[in-house]
């Protein structure tokens, strides 16, 4: 990770309804995630989970507010938020090398002119510490999907966000994969104090790796406890047959 300031900042949703025509599909949710805290958001297919995703990124039209503050608990009007898909797809054909796809967000020089080669060691430097640094040259259309979803968390936290926001992002990887990513994000928030929002229906990893959890159900929060609480939630065990 670059040698920066600390980001000490926490988000606030209230009151947040998002509608798709007659549906309503967030129904008045208000969640607060602090400094250092990895939430896990999770529910059922269909309960509303990437739909509150969708609004903290802005993406969806909602009513209510979503702001986010420092440690000092001054606003931050435009935050960084570091942000990895369920799933992103490139066409085979697309020519765009691993290499080119870190540079075109670090550098104003157009990608298909040489790249520096300070930006080329820094972009090496950060893929060796998800290694994943022998996918430098590789065009990213043709590596595999566990690949991609590292690729795009290293992105993710470059340069490091105010808050990073995660939809399912260890579903294509493997177990070894898995144990690098979870490492990844608990160095990350131990370092710099980020806020961490993911969505998974991995109940064991969130188990191991997370510190807050909200269950969604229906466009609506239902439970929202510390992570040592989830085992004993008479909620979780009613939806989750756990």
């Amino acid at each position: 990770m670059q040698d920066i300031k600390k980001c000490n900042c926490s988000v606030k949703i209230k009151n947040i309804f998002v509608k798709d025509n007659n549906q309503i599909l967030l129904n008045n949710v208000s969640l607060q995630v602090n400094h250092g805290e990895i939430l896990a958001l999770i529910g059922k297919n269909g309960s509303g989970k990437t739909t509150l995703l969708k609004a903290i990124l802005n993406r969806v039209p909602y009513s209510g507010n979503i702001s986010f503050f420092n440690s000092q608990g001054k606003k931050i009007r435009t935050p960084k938020i570091g942000y990895v898909p369920q799933k992103l797809n490139f066409e085979k054909n697309t020519p765009l090398t691993v290499l080119e796809f870190f540079a075109s967000n670090m550098s104003k020089i157009p990608v298909w002119l040489k790249i520096n080669n300070n930006i080329s060691k820094k972009i090496y430097n950060i893929l060796e510490k998800f290694d994943i640094n022998y996918l430098i040259n590789k065009p990213i259309a043709n590596i595999s999907g566990g690949e991609l979803q590292r690729v795009l968390l290293a992105f993710a936290l470059e340069p490091v966000p105010d808050i990073l926001i995660l939809d399912e992002p260890s579903s294509a990887l493997d177990t070894k994969g898995i144990e690098l990513f979870y490492s990844v994000i608990i160095k990350t928030r131990q370092e710099y104090h980020m806020p961490v929002i993911l969505v998974s229906h991995d109940l064991i990893q969130i188990q191991k790796n997370v510190t807050k959890y909200a269950l969604i159900e229906s466009g609506k929060i239902i439970e929202t406890s510390d992570i040592n609480q989830f085992k004993k939630s008479k909620k979780i065990k009613e939806i989750f047959g756990i």
